[in-house]
């Protein structure tokens, strides 16, 4: 039978079997081998950690099927799929279950080269190159990412990738500093953003960064975002906070003429099977360092202790998947 994850109500996951539909026009059945968690998205609708009336209550309400992306196989295309056929290995948005009914258009082919257990950072690999582009990142910038989770492990990746000649990270958890170097930072700061104004000038050659990548969703960390942005800089919004009547502008946006970015999925400027493409073309060829960026690996069943270590032991977290090929 199969069988999926679900939050019947605040702080409660289960496993539950379930029938899913028959592909439609368009569809096509996927059996899933590996899902991931988003940390911190599923980390905050678990807990309900946002309010009320913000865009996190308009979607989260529960009972809620939660997750993020999946990779596994076609096993049953409905009318008018031609893009795939059964067998094909792909991955793309879905929830945490052992199948699952999507739109062949929203799943992309994945290249034989990258393993499965990687295959599912291509989605927060796909946010990350969004802030990148839209922050116009290239050549000799100086850019500083605050908050070394997986959002921020893949931004930092993304603008080494384009070419920063300064990649200063800012996050006092020491197995995430280690990553980040592996990474491409050319500079980790192991403290709190409030107190890192003068490690930020130095990794930075005296100057502050052009463009600095906020992505812990802390709406407390805003102000010292646009603090340490360069005069005419970019400051980018990559994590999502779930208080933002919490989070506040500075004197620095019109005094200092920075710039506000706001990113989540999609940026417009590529298509999203593109960034995918490029991801898995840049892991393939060892420019994108993937080592021990998977941290824990659970099976559907012991889905209470994989959110119990999201809620309880974050710091030691960054890659965390559930392993679906022994189920139904």
């Amino acid at each position: 039978m199969p069988t999926r994850l679900l939050f019947p109500e605040k702080q409660k996951v289960v496993l539950e079997d379930f029938e899913p539909a028959s592909p439609g026009e368009g569809e096509m059945l996927v059996r899933t081998a590996f899902s991931q968690m988003s940390i911190g998205t599923e980390n905050t609708i678990f807990n309900a950690a946002y309010e009320s009336g913000s865009h996190w209550a308009n979607f989260a309400a529960f009972p809620f099927v939660p997750g993020y992306t999946v990779v596994g196989h076609v096993e049953q295309t409905g009318p008018g799929v031609t893009r795939f056929s059964v067998g094909d290995r792909v991955m793309g948005r879905a929830s945490h279950a052992s199948h699952a009914v999507v739109k062949a258009e929203r799943m992309f082919p994945v290249p034989a080269a990258v393993p499965d257990t990687l295959v599912p950072w291509g989605k927060l690999a796909q946010i990350a190159f969004t802030a990148v582009r839209k922050a116009g990142i290239g050549l000799g910038e100086s850019v500083l990412v605050i908050g070394a989770g997986p959002i921020g492990q893949m931004a930092l990746r993304w603008a080494a990738a384009a070419g920063a000649r300064h990649v200063v990270v800012c996050d006092p958890v020491p197995q995430r500093q280690d990553l980040a170097k592996a990474g491409g930072a050319t500079r980790v700061i192991g403290a709190s953003v409030e107190s890192a104004d003068e490690e930020v000038l130095d990794a930075c050659g005296g100057l502050l960064p052009s463009t600095v990548i906020d992505t812990t969703g802390v709406a407390a960390v805003l102000p010292h975002a646009l603090r340490l942005t360069r005069t005419l800089g970019r400051t980018v919004l990559l994590g999502d906070t779930g208080s933002p009547t919490q989070q506040h502008l500075t004197r620095d946006v019109l005094t200092r003429s920075l710039s506000l970015i706001g990113v989540h999925h999609s940026s417009g400027l590529w298509e999203e099977g593109e960034t995918y493409a490029l991801f898995f073309d840049l892991v393939d060829r060892g420019r994108f360092d993937m080592t021990d960026m998977n941290t824990h690996t659970f099976t559907p069943g012991q889905c209470v202790q994989a959110y119990r270590l999201a809620n309880t032991a974050r710091d030691t977290a960054m890659g965390v998947l559930f392993d679906w090929r022994q189920e139904a």
